[in-house]
């Protein structure tokens, strides 16, 4: 390591990360406490992990404000509260301050003007902090309520832009639209009335209290079939969603598909959104080994016929099927290398649907962007998270990774599902 790397480590760490806190190498480098330990993770040569908590609940979403809390949005299966704060008061990498408040469970959580903002699956709350006060004292405020809830794909997610706009993915009930879902050969309804108030992303007045959907909302985008990983980011920023590929096209067409064929398509698919655009669900579908959107087979597509499914939006990156993206952040910090400034990561939950073959996914890809848009392929980033080898069931991973958020230093905090485990990544050249 040289001089000159060494001095700017060292800075970073005393400059950025009182809630971090630092040790040093061998050699006399700072690197982030809590190194070196075994946390289940695999992760590129450079950075470490340490486990920031353990045992916190379902943990879907989370955010962390300028002092360093971490806000965690908790699904609720029995357990108090529906957000968990993490505060690591002693720096030394885990949280030793762990609180619990709210009464329901949710997926989307983010912070706003001051303001902790938290999803459930039929209204987005939010709640006033105090400077210096990581638990809120009053009751939450009703922003947007009214959503549908339905057993699948209700998770209700968020993100805002910079002109005080809020962004509701709400997902659809389906998985391609049939007049029987999910039923051997049942064709595509037309028009799909799903669409009304379902499959894409809404928005709405992020300061306006007691917005009813979906009237008082904008519907910013459609043909979008679930997208729970949705930010507002990238450089020139803008709103980006990665979508959860449809299912079962060998299990319900064994005529077009092989069991293959069916593992591996369609993709999950990372789009740029605009406002009133359409991304073609359920008609189409983005095969990513032909790189064109193809007909659904529900809409007489035989999977090579793109018939009119180049009309619709396109994705900017594909991943492979069934992977199940949960979460999506460019990154904005400075303690990664230049290669990863302005980058997204996305994380994946894993598959359930891949069998006979074994199941994939289970890990948190990076993508590089340059000029809003991907500049290479995607690489692995953290893997290991389903252990030691390929689950049978989404059960038997050891971990499931789901949200991502970006400390006030710039390390990364990865969430599980499964065990409700967090890990604080942070870049450290000696580890």
């Amino acid at each position: 390591m040289s001089v000159r790397a060494a001095s700017l480590l060292l800075l970073s760490c005393l400059g950025l990360t009182l809630a971090v806190g630092c040790r040093s190498s061998g050699d006399g480098a700072a690197m982030p406490a809590g190194c070196g330990t075994d946390t289940g993770i695999s992760l590129p040569e450079g950075f470490c992990a340490t486990v920031f908590a353990d045992g916190v609940g379902v943990a879907r979403h989370m955010a962390v404000d300028a002092d360093g809390a971490v806000y965690v949005a908790l699904e609720r299966h029995g357990g108090d509260g529906g957000i968990v704060v993490l505060r690591d008061t002693d720096g030394d990498g885990h949280a030793d301050q762990v609180q619990r408040f709210g009464d329901s469970g949710g997926t989307g959580i983010g912070l706003h003007d001051g303001w902790l903002y938290f999803a459930t699956t039929t209204e987005v709350l939010r709640y006033q902090l105090t400077p210096g006060e990581a638990v809120p004292g009053g009751l939450p405020q009703v922003v947007v309520e009214g959503f549908p809830q339905q057993g699948e794909h209700s998770a209700k997610t968020i993100t805002f832009d910079d002109s005080g706009h809020l962004y509701v993915n709400v997902g659809a009930p389906s998985n391609s639209c049939q007049q029987d879902d999910r039923q051997r050969e049942s064709p595509g309804l037309s028009p799909c009335t799903l669409l009304d108030v379902h499959g894409g992303i809404w928005r709405f007045d992020a300061d306006k209290p007691h917005q009813q959907f979906p009237q008082d909302g904008l519907r910013y985008a459609t043909g979008i079939r679930n997208a729970v990983a949705i930010t507002w980011g990238g450089s020139p920023e803008s709103l980006y969603a990665v979508q959860m590929g449809r299912d079962q096209l060998s299990n319900n067409w064994p005529k077009l598909y092989t069991n293959q064929q069916s593992a591996d398509l369609p993709a999950e698919e990372f789009f740029q959104v605009h406002n009133g655009e359409d991304f073609g669900w359920p008609y189409c579908y983005y095969d990513q080994k032909l790189k064109k959107k193809v007909r659904a087979p529900e809409y007489g597509g035989d999977g090579k016929q793109q018939g009119d499914c180049a009309k619709y939006g396109q994705p900017i990156a594909a991943f492979p099927g069934h992977w199940a993206p949960e979460a999506v952040l460019f990154y904005s910090g400075r303690q990664f290398p230049l290669r990863y400034q302005g980058g997204a990561f996305v994380s994946f939950h894993g598959s359930w649907n891949r069998a006979p073959l074994p199941q994939a996914g289970y890990k948190v890809v990076f993508l590089p962007f340059e000029g809003g848009k991907p500049s290479a392929a995607y690489e692995i980033f953290a893997d290991g998270f389903a252990g030691s080898k390929a689950p049978d069931s989404p059960g038997d991973a050891k971990y499931r990774p789901m949200g991502l958020a970006q400390g006030p230093d710039g390390t990364l905090y990865i969430g599980d599902t499964q065990t409700g485990r967090i890990w604080r990544v942070a870049y450290s050249p000696q580890h």
